[in-house]
């Protein structure tokens, strides 16, 4: 298998790094070789957190160039927009509808930009935008975002179900096990 990359793009603090793990844990269980990097930036207050994930028969670089991501999974739509131009022709774009105020917009001296999904759409690039906040409160916790958006990006990926519903069960805190399939479940028979 050729190499694929998946970009994981958030604001500190929204559970970007467990699942960049769970999307390695998940690619690792079907002998994939898997290379992960993050990058955190000002992520304790509130700042860019990107992480990359690659997996593939022979992977030499965890790192994602310009044009090269495969698919990009974000936990906001103005981080989306500010990544595209790491998604590859033909990619696609897995978002959370939900909008985090970046510091500019939060002093005063920017606003946040509008129909920033509708304009992703109009340039023609392949965008899977919904609600991951409302998901993660029905299954209980507004903590449980992360997994919503796997759940998502998960149905459009090519493991069966039950290795993303393992994965869960491996690599999440026992007592949040349910928690996390639930959201799970939700989101990926959405």
């Amino acid at each position: 298998m050729s190499v694929k990359s998946i970009l994981i793009v958030g604001v500190g603090g929204q559970g970007t790094l467990l699942s960049s793990r769970l999307l390695g844990n998940a690619m690792l269980s079907q002998g994939y070789d898997v290379k992960i990097s993050e990058v955190h930036g000002m992520s304790q207050r509130g700042g860019s957190v990107v992480t990359y994930v690659r997996y593939g028969d022979r992977v030499s670089s965890p790192i994602i160039e310009k044009g090269e991501a495969d698919m990009i999974l974000s936990f906001e739509q103005l981080e989306a927009a500010r990544y595209l131009p790491y998604l590859k022709k033909g990619g696609t774009v897995v978002t959370n509808t939900q909008k985090t105020d970046p510091m500019p917009v939060v002093t005063g001296a920017e606003e946040y930009p509008e129909n920033l999904i509708k304009k992703i759409k109009d340039a023609g690039v392949n965008i899977i935008a919904f609600d991951a906040l409302e998901v993660a409160e029905k299954a209980g916790s507004i903590k449980a975002v992360n997994v919503a958006l796997i759940g998502r990006l998960a149905k459009i990926m090519d493991l069966p179900y039950e290795v993303w519903t393992d994965t869960i069960k491996s690599t999440v805190p026992e007592k949040f096990v349910d928690l996390n399939l639930k959201a799970f479940d939700l989101s990926y028979n959405l």
